[in-house]
């Protein structure tokens, strides 16, 4: 099965004093040895990027851009990446329009949109 993996699980895999990264590690680890494949979007990676290198006194983790691009070098190594083309921006305009959706939560609908353009 395909699935595409949510930005805080990417976050807790290198938030190794995170109380959840067990669990995180234990679920990707699980899925893939089941044969199942995880996917990310651009959309995914730069709100991981966002979080690893913003302070952590502003609820980030406080990385380096070096040290993020270290862990996302990991990352891309585990999961697959989903593009974005026109037909996810194409389901994006949809989404936003349908559901009336503004503001922040415009994140959250692109990702919706490359799943449903994936057939995640």
């Amino acid at each position: 099965m395909n699935y595409l993996t949510d930005t805080n699980i990417l976050v807790r895999l290198v938030q190794t004093q995170s109380p959840h990264h067990t669990e995180a590690k234990n679920a990707v680890d699980k899925l893939l040895k089941q044969g199942d494949t995880l996917f990310v979007t651009l959309q995914n990676i730069s709100e991981f990027w966002n979080v690893c290198t913003r302070p952590s006194d502003k609820n980030g983790l406080g990385f380096t851009v070096a040290q993020t691009d270290s862990e996302l070098s990991k990352i891309e190594q585990i999961f697959d990446f989903l593009p974005d083309t026109i037909e996810v921006c194409r389901n994006w305009r949809e989404l936003v329009v349908n559901h009336s959706v503004s503001g922040i939560q415009v994140h959250d609908a692109k990702i919706a949109a490359a799943m449903k353009a994936h057939n995640i």
